[in-house]
């Protein structure tokens, strides 16, 4: 097994060499630095397994560089060597991150201790972090039920860029998985045990959304009452998704735009910048390219965004994975409504497997509950529990897309459909293709098919 690092940072030379030959001789791999400057550079370009540090040293003192440390993204331990070994000198340490404080002169047999102890719960915490991250893999990989080779290409993608800090874009249609996949992505990254935060930007206002994402200041504006955290720094060294990034201002896209470059942001109503860690996964289903053109969605975003591109195929386009898509929603809903496994009768199993299912995988979703609830003690699940008698004829007898051959089309089919499936009430077709009302309106008005009702 690799030898531990350990750190080694105090202003007085003597006793670095005497740590370095104390700490040396126990096994350990020490490394040196005369001041906390020093030490971070080392700690953020080489980072160790433990930093064992002076409380008192100039420019930069123990304190500030333990805090320096915790706002990594992946930080070592902290051990604080202080002559100064009052209550409040260790409870200041230790409220800040600190693992354990030394008190001058220690004898090495407490150095010894104190090593010993960090090691081996930094061991346990090794070997929990593996586990979990372990089981939440198999979860991940568990919530994208199927197993077509179009599949199979997104979790292929997924696991080759899961640890890089790399932006993410994920395009698809409404009620692809989209978000199933920015939560494997999460969890299977080095950033599991961290943040992971979501946001609709979409169904932001947009009086709000700037600080919804970035936080602000006390009196910032009307009702701003106290000083709040953004999703930004909430989700510091974890995972923010922003959904729907597309509905987003083309002047909030230049501040956003800013934040990704820079790596700080600062607060509605504050001049002081926030650093922050952030791995950023953006998801839209609109034609980005066409929005470019348009002028609505800035090009230098979107490339800063999309650095790893990941596109998750509609239903339509991975069709073998439907049965088994019915099958694990039967299940699901069986077990939370207390019911014995229903099965679908062969002749609507067909069927099912002939639609398009334009709600993709929300719809098969959805109307798997209702057909769970409608068949209430019956064991075989029909096409009539599936879809109500009044949409039946427009929907599993209903063709592929009539011919439709771009991303735009389909999608503008996907939506009439759906509509026409729901009597045109917005509310209920915007549920099942997962967007909102707002989007669902915008794009009717794209087809120049918007009217007052609703």
């Amino acid at each position: 097994m690799k030898p531990y690092s350990i750190l080694v940072v105090d202003d007085d030379n003597y006793i670095r060499l005497f740590l370095q030959e104390t700490l040396e001789g126990k096994g350990y791999q020490v490394r040196l630095a005369e001041d906390g400057v020093a030490a971070l550079a080392q700690v953020k370009s080489m980072p160790p397994d433990l930093v064992l540090t002076d409380l008192k040293m100039p420019q930069k003192d123990g304190l500030e560089l333990l805090q320096d440390i915790r706002r990594l993204k992946d930080p070592p331990g902290v051990i604080i060597i202080t002559a100064y070994g009052t209550i409040e000198t260790a409870v200041e340490a230790m409220k800040h991150g600190a693992f354990d404080y030394l008190t001058k002169p220690f004898s090495i047999t407490e150095i010894d201790s104190r090593l010993r102890r960090y090691f081996e719960i930094h061991s346990l915490r090794r070997e929990n972090r593996t586990l979990r991250k372990q089981l939440k893999t198999q979860e991940a990989i568990a919530d994208m039920v199927g197993q077509s080779p179009a599949l199979l290409r997104v979790l292929e993608r997924v696991d080759m860029v899961s640890n890089s800090d790399a932006p993410v874009f994920i395009q698809g249609e409404s009620g692809t998985g989209k978000e199933l996949v920015a939560v494997a992505l999460h969890r299977r990254s080095n950033r599991a045990d961290q943040p992971f935060l979501q946001t609709n930007c979409a169904a932001i206002p947009e009086n709000l959304i700037e600080s919804t994402l970035f936080g602000h200041v006390q009196g910032a504006f009307t009702g701003a009452t106290k000083t709040t955290k953004g999703l930004f720094e909430e989700a510091h060294n974890g995972t923010l998704l922003l959904d729907e990034i597309s509905e987003i201002s083309t002047g909030l896209q230049a501040k956003l735009l800013r934040v990704l470059q820079e790596q700080r942001l600062n607060k509605v109503g504050s001049h002081k910048p926030v650093d922050i860690n952030v791995r950023i996964v953006a998801t839209t289903n609109r034609n980005i390219q066409e929005l470019i053109s348009a002028g609505t969605f800035r090009e230098d975003l979107f490339y800063r965004l999309n650095v790893v591109p990941i596109y998750v195929p509609p239903l339509r386009e991975r069709a073998e994975d439907i049965p088994l898509l019915l099958d694990h929603f039967v299940t699901l809903f069986c077990e939370k409504y207390n019911q014995p496994k229903k099965e679908i009768s062969a002749d609507t199993l067909r069927r099912l497997e002939r639609y398009n299912w334009p709600g993709n995988i929300r719809e098969v979703k959805n109307n798997t509950e209702r057909a769970v609830l409608f068949a209430g003690s019956l064991q075989e699940l029909k096409l009539e529990h599936f879809f109500p008698p009044e949409v039946q004829d427009h929907g599993p007898a209903k063709p592929l897309f009539n011919g439709a051959t771009t991303i735009a089309e389909v999608e503008k089919q996907a939506i009439l459909i759906t509509l026409e499936q729901t009597g045109q009430n917005r509310t209920q077709a915007a549920r099942i293709l997962d967007i909102s009302v707002k989007t669902l309106r915008n794009k009717l008005k794209l087809y120049g098919l918007d009217s007052s009702s609703s």
